[in-house]
């Protein structure tokens, strides 16, 4: 088939590779333009760019699709249908109806659970044990295009965001490849979304990367996970910042009660820290602002942490009222 790729990270990379293997005509692969990235804030190509040009396909970087031309180019190229994975931009109305047989996407959950940009790191926040790849016809909605495929993944409870985006990804290629099939056969399925069972994944924000210490510690600990790379998970100890990289819910010991974010241990590999409703985070990974990721001891050695010492997070911008 005659197809027209769109996606940008790392995400989308299994799934255009498996188109290539699968001996498609990739005609165009739209991704978005070179970005400053690193120390140096160096132009940095998009992952799926490097793999369109390792696999000696036409790249498209276009800084506007809304215009007249963008349009016209798309139309010239005669695509027997489009493909989306996690490209970044919302496709107009115009845009999905060029190819033959409209835009497949490829995302990133159950839909319509976790609607939106980010289902992989709030899937992982929410602490679901089950999550997966939908295929679905796009419209103009934000994800609430009719569904053709789908599969399921478990979570593991110790899954990273990027752990678990690097398997959805996979399981997504094998979706689309199956899909492609069944739309060259005239078969693939067609069945619309219950909006009333829509949840929604934002995109992410700084502040959500703020500790919540009066959550309940298998909260924490969730989002400890499902925030990686960004925004992260941090807190404030004596006016330094700290982030949290790695960390589990356990049970406080009998007797022991203090505010949350309260240390009350360092133990040979973790730091236990109060939580919200009696909970205890055992930290195990931790990160000082400007220095490096290390263990739970080496931090409390170097800070010569002692129990007592309170981790602090800012309330978010957004909750603050004027008196604050």
């Amino acid at each position: 088939m005659r197809i027209v790729f769109m996606g940008t990270p790392d995400l989308a990379v299994p799934t255009l590779r498996r188109l290539h293997q699968d001996g498609h005509d990739l005609v165009a692969v739209v991704t978005q333009p070179d970005r400053p990235a690193g120390r140096g804030h160096r132009l940095q190509p998009p992952p799926v760019k490097v793999a369109a040009q390792e696999l000696g396909l036409p790249v498209w970087q276009p800084t506007k699709i809304k215009t007249p031309d963008f349009h016209a180019n798309l139309a010239a190229l005669d695509a027997d249908v489009g493909v989306v994975v996690a490209y970044g931009r919302i496709l107009p109305p115009h845009l999905l109806e060029t190819p033959r047989q409209g835009f497949l996407n490829v995302h990133f959950s159950l839909l319509p659970k976790y609607r939106g940009a980010a289902p992989v790191n709030w899937a992982i926040a929410h602490d679901e044990a089950l999550t997966g790849v939908t295929v679905m016809y796009m419209d103009a909605g934000l994800d609430t295009g009719d569904i053709a495929l789908q599969t399921e993944c478990w979570i593991g409870r110790e899954e990273t965001a990027p752990e678990l985006g690097a398997r959805l990804a996979h399981l997504g290629a094998e979706l689309l490849s199956d899909a492609l099939r069944q739309l060259a056969e005239g078969q693939l399925p067609r069945r619309p979304q219950d909006a009333t069972q829509a949840t929604y994944a934002p995109l992410l924000k700084r502040e959500d990367g703020w500790i919540d210490w009066s959550l309940p510690a298998t909260a924490i600990a969730a989002r400890i996970r499902a925030f990686q790379p960004f925004p992260g998970s941090h807190t404030y100890l004596a006016g330094r910042r700290v982030t949290f990289w790695r960390g589990q819910s356990v049970p406080l010991p009998a007797g022991e009660a203090a505010s949350p974010g309260t240390l009350l241990a360092v133990t040979d590999n973790a730091l236990l820290i109060t939580c919200g409703q009696g909970t205890g985070l055992s930290a195990q990974e931790l990160q000082l602002e400007g220095r490096a990721r290390v263990s739970a001891r080496d931090f409390a050695n170097g800070l010569r942490l002692q129990p007592g010492a309170c981790f602090m997070s800012p309330m978010p911008a957004s909750l603050r009222t004027d008196s604050e």
